[in-house]
């Protein structure tokens, strides 16, 4: 298990923002975290120079692909990148330097899933270079997984069967707990917990994260087989919860790959 870095990118500039607040519908309620003075280059290079492999660029709506571009450039097959990536911007993207491609709106559309969608995209980027973000709400007792920067529901139920099912298009799972993203008061023990037991792919879990004691938290109850990212609670992100340092310590000492503990 290890802690696995983050650029979300929105209008630009790298940001945290409380997850729930993205809307389309109300644009003036988006609440922000943190907007960085330095540009996405930056952190790349950061990620970089202390070995935190596995991590991801984001890009929240339209108007980041000149930054995502800038995040990739400066480290060319480190990063990850999702954000409206389909079969027409795929091999744009993999040719730029990402490492892998995230994916959710163009396989998880109009509230379902896309089987032919889905094939064609991992035959074109093949399985290990795509990854599938299965960000997701809770309604009721059950973890939905939502589009469209996570305002959007869809039919599709986070469950073993699913994972499963899935898991033979993909290298990895994306699983940001949408209603608790941003707001540091903690991971959902929950969903933790369910992936950590039905996940076969490697998986990491964003979220609520807000200090060292949630990696030991997901590790333990993620069966050391959740990774966990760590945004607006870090320091580098204007947080005071957890500082850099200490998730880079953590990985040296701690950080072996979910992927190794799911083999």
């Amino acid at each position: 298990m290890r802690f696995r870095p983050c650029i979300d990118l929105h209008d630009g500039k790298v940001k945290q923002i409380v997850g729930s607040t993205l809307s389309d519908d109300d644009p003036d309620g988006l609440k922000e975290n943190f907007v960085a003075a330095r540009p996405p280059s930056y952190f790349a290079e950061l990620f970089k120079k202390d070995r935190l492999t596995g991590g991801h660029v984001i890009m929240l709506g339209p108007g980041n692909e000149q930054a995502a571009a800038e995040a990739l450039s400066a480290w060319p097959g480190g990063l990850q990148l999702g954000g409206g990536i389909n079969l027409d911007n795929a091999a744009f993207w993999l040719d730029r330097g990402a490492a892998a491609l995230i994916v959710t709106s163009f396989v998880f559309s109009g509230g379902h899933i896309h089987w032919e969608r889905l094939k064609s995209l991992m035959k074109l980027t093949k399985k290990n270079r795509l990854v599938l973000d299965l960000s997701c709400r809770k309604r009721g007792s059950q973890y939905y997984i939502v589009t469209d920067r996570w305002q959007k529901f869809t039919d599709v139920v986070i469950s073993p069967e699913t994972l499963e099912e899935l898991s033979v298009y993909c290298v990895e799972f994306l699983i940001h707990a949408a209603d608790v993203e941003g707001k540091c008061r903690g991971i959902d023990e929950e969903l933790v917990e369910l992936l950590g037991r039905w996940t076969p792919i490697p998986t990491t879990y964003a979220g609520g994260a807000r200090s060292l004691d949630d990696l030991y938290l997901v590790r333990d109850l993620g069966r050391d087989r959740v990774d966990l990212t760590i945004g607006s609670a870090l320091d580098i992100f204007g947080g005071t919860g957890i500082s850099y340092e200490e998730v880079v310590a953590f990985n040296r000492k701690h950080g072996s790959s979910s992927r190794d503990a799911a083999a």
